[in-house]
């Protein structure tokens, strides 16, 4: 999940935009035939700047191996059942993940 995300580069984008607090972005849909929309970003919370983080490490780094353990802490921290290191599908982690950042917004 993780490794897909961050090969999504329009996510990676607004992410980085997002880290910055107070900024406007410009959402455009030609498929969808809707007007842009404009959306003023408040200050990022923890799960979506470990996000950005640990995107930016899996883009730019030398070392070949990267730890999403930040991250992973901040997904505990919205959802306890991925505490303990049980095994859970790559689904529910992506549905947390992203309903994890949707709330910070």
């Amino acid at each position: 999940v993780l490794q897909n995300l961050s090969q999504t580069p329009v996510l990676r984008e607004l992410l980085k935009e997002a880290k910055m607090p107070g900024t406007t972005v410009k959402i455009e849909s030609p498929e969808l035939f809707m007007e842009p929309q404009l959306i003023k970003l408040d200050q990022p919370g923890p799960l979506t700047l470990a996000m950005y983080q640990f995107l930016t490490e899996m883009q730019e780094t030398k070392k070949g191996v990267v730890t999403p353990k930040e991250l992973f802490a901040q997904v505990c921290k919205k959802a306890i059942r991925f505490k303990g290191y049980q095994q859970q599908d790559s689904h529910e982690l992506l549905r947390y993940l992203l309903d994890g950042m949707r709330a910070e917004e």
